[in-house]
């Protein structure tokens, strides 16, 4: 207490002289109308930054949960789009109506491991048996295809990446429906090869090339990317073409885990035919 008065004492005058212009200072913005509303407004505009400045941080904060949301929110639109039903044209014939059977659905999943500078490279993703994954299910993402799941336990799935030595998948030609092989170089994530396509091919820079419906794992439809180079090389009958892929697998955050609901189906009809010589 004797310290404070000390204290108080030697910065008497200081204080004195700050009490002093504060009681000057509301008087004049007590008496002066113009003061008062230069001083009002001047309040606002700073309570105004600081509350933005407030929301944004919230904002950043919740960024999480409500790319988590959007996530779950796209994979339930996902499933309205009609490429993922399956059109029963016998039924169709019967009733006149088209009756679609829901062939794909979708689970939001979250990166939480990505390599794409290896040979075979690899995702981990935060969904597992428990929510119904399953090995060779197909992976996608708002902009192409990412890999098919190898591996599952409980809460977690590792996904052999497209950016891997074994990756091959059935593409189409969007403008002509030409099939072919999409194919990993290994060099560059952000490049494939499209192999299969033979010389009399038109094909141009910036063809849009997608998935075919030859596959049972990603529904047809789905971004590859866009032809960048055409060659031919002389030893064979097919072109070299240049894939750049649409998919930036080095940004990968939220994916969509692919069930194809009649996949076991169509493996149990084709499989007999695989020992047919």
């Amino acid at each position: 207490m004797r310290n404070l008065f000390l204290l108080l004492w030697k910065y008497n005058f200081f204080i004195l002289f700050l009490l002093l212009e504060t009681f000057c200072g509301y008087l004049i913005f007590q008496n002066n109308n113009f003061h008062r509303s230069s001083f009002v407004n001047s309040t606002n505009a700073l309570s105004t930054r600081i509350n933005s400045f407030v929301n944004n941080i919230t904002d950043y904060i919740d960024l999480r949960s409500t790319n988590e949301a959007l996530s779950r929110e796209n994979a339930a639109l996902k499933m309205l789009l009609p490429d993922v039903f399956y059109i029963d044209s016998a039924l169709q014939k019967i009733n006149k109506d088209t009756v679609l059977k829901q062939q794909y659905s979708f689970i939001a999943a979250k990166v939480i491991n990505n390599t794409i500078n290896r040979r075979n490279n690899y995702l981990t993703l935060d969904k597992g048996l428990l929510l119904g994954v399953k090995p060779e299910m197909g992976v996608i993402c708002g902009e192409g295809i990412v890999g098919i799941v190898k591996d599952v336990s409980d809460h977690y799935c590792s996904v052999m990446s497209f950016l891997h030595k074994d990756s091959r998948i059935t593409a189409r030609m969007k403008k002509n429906n030409f099939i072919g092989s999409l194919v990993w170089d290994g060099y560059d994530e952000t490049h494939a090869s499209l192999k299969d396509i033979a010389k009399h091919v038109v094909v141009i820079k910036g063809d849009t090339i997608i998935t075919s419906s030859y596959s049972s794992i990603f529904p047809e439809g789905v971004m590859l990317g866009i032809v960048d180079e055409v060659s031919s090389s002389g030893g064979n009958n097919f072109q070299d073409i240049r894939i750049k892929l649409s998919t930036s697998f080095g940004k990968l955050s939220y994916v969509y885990i692919v069930n194809n609901l009649l996949k076991d189906e169509q493996r149990a009809l084709e499989e007999p035919l695989k020992n047919d010589r």
